[in-house]
């Protein structure tokens, strides 16, 4: 491997780094659990995550007054520049020390991903990727084993999931279904469903009630409308008790106190 250095940020070498999601991932490579398509990673922390996971690296730019170590694990030829040149390239106000285009790894399939879960955190219609990044986050950081995701939830592989979840997307198996409904129904598992409805039980309670030997899966809905009816009608509702005037915390935050109390 050598370290090439970079004088101007045209250089079309470094036209991978300027790729936007859609650039380095189509929807048809989204749907492939095969591991089709191409992932960027920002910073040495989740660089190295993401190479200690298995993942093969395709392009790598580093800062080149500072090239940080793992760079040299990469094996690959790595582009170094200064902070204006990598600034420039990546879109970011504040360059990090490195940031590598991977391939991105196979994935479970859904049914593989619930045979070998038994603290399962479920997502439906969660499309922002900083609520993934924090879902998966807790949900890595609290012991859970995998996440699942309907076809709209964001891609925990995205260039902001990532940064959010600090590479942990690599430890935290995850698969995504188009229907979510269908693959759940009639399962043999606890389905505890996040939703403020009044009327539903409080967590805490919820806690106290299952048995730990069952596999148990959190679903968690989008902001904006929640759950789908079709899958709170599958669940037990959960609540977690709110002051006055306050109906709900955002996605991540209510998956970090429901990692936590249930699992």
């Amino acid at each position: 491997m050598a370290f090439i250095r970079i004088e101007a940020v045209d250089d079309e070498r470094l036209a991978l780094f300027r790729l936007r999601e859609r650039g380095l991932t189509t929807r048809a490579d989204k749907r492939d659990d095969t591991g089709a398509g191409l992932f960027l990673a920002e910073g040495d922390l989740v660089v190295t995550r993401a190479l200690e996971a298995g993942c093969e690296p395709l392009a790598a730019l580093a800062d080149a007054d500072r090239v940080p170590e793992v760079a040299e694990r990469l094996g690959i030829d790595v582009f170094v520049g200064g902070d204006e040149i990598r600034r420039l390239v990546t879109g970011l106000g504040m360059p990090h020390p490195i940031v590598a285009v991977f391939h991105r790894p196979t994935r479970p399939s859904p049914a593989a991903l619930l045979a070998r879960c038994h603290r399962l955190v479920v997502a439906e219609r969660v499309d922002n990727p900083a609520n993934i990044g924090g879902i998966v986050r807790n949900a890595a950081g609290l012991g859970w084993d995998g996440l699942l995701l309907d076809g709209t939830s964001a891609d925990p592989l995205s260039r902001r999931a990532l940064r959010v979840a600090m590479g942990t997307a690599f430890t935290l198996p995850h698969a995504r279904t188009l229907d979510l409904v269908d693959l759940l129904d009639g399962l043999d598992i606890d389905l505890l469903a996040l939703t403020p409805d009044p009327n539903a039980d409080p967590i805490n309670a919820v806690a106290e009630q299952l048995d730990g030997q069952r596999p148990r899966a959190i679903l968690i809905g989008s902001e904006r409308a929640g759950l789908s009816d079709e899958l709170l009608g599958l669940a037990q509702g959960v609540r977690i008790p709110m002051a006055d005037g306050v109906d709900s915390l955002n996605a991540a935050a209510a998956s970090a106190v429901a990692c936590h109390v249930l699992r």
